[in-house]
């Protein structure tokens, strides 16, 4: 088993007033060329956005955009026609494709909101613009993997035209599970959310990340109550 260590405080840091982001890899700015991605797995962008504020319209194209808020509403508005507000317990999902464009704002005019936006390159080019979003909480699994996010249409979660999956581990303290990946060449970024984990001799306290590859499975335990992001991804890019 291979893995990487990103300790929460070695992340990028851009704090824009309105907007206070955290890079896991190299984004607008921040740059660091050992930090570039895990394996598809593009942006992780730990984001916080003051009230009444937000992002512009601006462009995307061939990209798998997913965003998972954290605390408060975020408003999203695009050229497909959708306008909508997710919340804690959502996730929401774009295929740029061919071109899309789109705005989020903080809909909350007395508290800043808090979302993780993650991009994934895609397994297939120049695709129908497409968006979607969906209520995970009502599915959550105490001690358990709730998958959120696959490549299959018909399966739990949103999906996205890339070979990976995407669970939420809500450990008490003390339980511990076997996550088995779905697909040999894939690779796991684990990223804690909230608490403390541990994956063979390796501590994860909030904000840290862990990439694992060349295995098909690994031991997560929780040392507290934890609330953990697991992102399966291959780990060959594109051609």
């Amino acid at each position: 088993m291979k893995t990487i260590f990103h300790k929460a405080d070695s992340r990028g840091d851009a704090n824009h007033g309105w907007l206070h982001s955290k890079h896991s890899f190299s984004f607008a700015n921040y740059h660091n060329p050992e930090r570039m991605n895990f394996g598809v797995l593009r942006v992780l962008n730990d984001d916080t956005v003051s009230e009444n504020m937000g992002f512009g319209t601006h462009p995307h194209r061939d990209m798998e955009i997913v965003s998972i808020p954290l605390e408060g509403d975020l408003k999203h508005k695009d050229n497909m026609g959708n306008e909508t507000i997710i919340k804690e317990g959502d996730i929401q999902v774009m295929s740029a494709g061919t071109g899309v464009m789109h705005s989020e704002y903080n809909n909350n005019p007395d508290k800043p909101v808090k979302f993780l936006q993650i991009w994934i390159f895609p397994n297939k080019m120049n695709v129908e613009p497409r968006y979607d979003q969906i209520t995970i909480a009502d599915n959550a699994k105490p001690n358990d993997f709730q998958q959120i996010l696959s490549p299959n249409k018909d399966d739990a979660g949103v999906w996205i035209y890339q070979d990976s999956w995407f669970h939420l581990a809500n450990f008490d303290e003390g339980n511990s599970k076997e996550y088995k990946l779905k697909k040999e060449g894939n690779g796991v970024y684990v990223f804690v959310m909230e608490g403390k984990a541990k994956i063979g001799d390796q501590v994860l306290e909030k904000r840290d990340a862990l990439g694992i590859s060349e295995t098909d499975s690994f031991e997560l335990e929780a040392l507290e109550n934890s609330k953990i992001l697991l992102m399966e991804v291959p780990m060959k890019l594109p051609a």
